[in-house]
């Protein structure tokens, strides 16, 4: 099994900057990528970015060009840098790692992100 803690959500103003960490543990070896997941009030949870072993990369198209994934080189530790953040980009965001030969998609407890106009 993998475990995920999630970081670095709060409340910014449009326009702003954050920067949300993601860390991994247990059965991390086994993990084939990472990434993020988002979902608003209301609305179903959406893929926002991940990145595979290979550092191939996936973007929502809403964030392309504002956010940036990128992980450490143990591959345990997932960022997300989300610059010019708008109040659409309010939602609670969830880490995720897919994993195994099913594959299995473990989420984190989720951080708030709340952007204000």
């Amino acid at each position: 099994q993998v475990q995920l803690v999630e970081s670095g959500g709060g409340l910014v103003q449009a326009g702003g900057s954050l920067r949300l960490s993601c860390a991994a543990s247990g059965n991390t070896a086994s993990i084939d990528a990472m990434g993020w997941y988002r979902q608003a009030p209301g609305m179903q949870r959406e893929l926002v970015a991940s990145i595979s072993n290979y550092g191939s990369t996936y973007y929502l198209d809403s964030v392309k060009g504002r956010f940036t994934i990128s992980r450490d080189n143990g591959k345990i530790t997932v960022y997300l840098q989300m610059n010019s953040l708008k109040p659409e980009d309010t939602a609670v965001y969830y880490c995720h790692a897919e994993y195994g030969s099913l594959p299995t998609i473990e989420f984190g407890r989720g951080t708030l992100v709340t952007v204000s106009s």
